[in-house]
């Protein structure tokens, strides 16, 4: 199984980003997929997740309105586009993968990427 994580950068608050997680050696579509993140010191945070079908979204309060998390089933890929960017949402990403309920707890996840940097400066 390997979760492939790229899109990070750096970037002024304000700006925009889109994160991409490609995977492989799992069926795509029977895993709840979800973007976690953890800042220097700080705990692993849920960011955002992702339905089977791709048809619902969920999101941790900070993030909502700013952030779109979606899928692509055929391409086993999923996505996290990220506007309207803050210091805040300095961290390393990380895109995850559970075979059943998912939810916003990272013991949860089956399967993990290797982590993005993203960076927001002021």
């Amino acid at each position: 199984v390997q979760l492939q994580a790229s899109g990070g950068g750096s970037v002024q608050a304000g700006a925009s980003l889109t994160l991409s997680c490609a995977a492989s050696g799992i069926i795509f579509s029977s895993y709840v997929m979800a973007w976690f993140r953890q800042a220097l010191g700080k705990k692993r945070e849920f960011v955002a997740a992702i339905s089977r079908s791709g048809g619902n979204g969920y999101y941790t309060d900070s993030v909502k309105g700013r952030f779109t998390i979606s899928r692509d089933n055929a391409k086993n890929t999923v996505h996290l586009r990220m506007n309207s960017m803050k210091p805040e949402d300095s961290a390393v990403y990380y895109c995850a993968a559970d075979l059943f309920a998912g939810g916003t707890t990272p013991s949860n996840y089956d399967h993990w990427g290797q982590g993005t940097l993203v960076t927001v400066s002021s």
